[in-house]
């Protein structure tokens, strides 16, 4: 039998017995609670990822206003001179 035929079956086999296994009174609290952590984790680092592209956009620019990496560099090569 392969692994999810073999977890079906016991699924199936464990619905069948009909003996549920007591749920702590207490789970959908505790439930509720981790969810609220993890939201509140998600909302902080998606905040950071934001904080973090903004700061990268603003370096980008005061960079690139700086330096000017779009005009061309000076030449260092002399032209020759013609007339002498």
């Amino acid at each position: 039998m392969s692994t999810p035929d073999r977890k079906t079956a016991e699924v199936r086999h464990l619905l069948e017995s009909g003996a549920h296994p007591v749920v702590p009174i207490e789970l959908a609290d505790r439930a509720a609670e981790l969810g609220l952590r993890m939201l509140h984790r998600r909302r902080i680092a998606r905040r950071l990822m934001w904080l973090l592209l903004m700061a990268a956009v603003i370096v980008f620019a005061v960079w690139a206003a700086t330096v000017q990496p779009w005009v061309a560099p000076p030449s260092t090569v002399t032209p020759p001179v013609d007339g002498l």
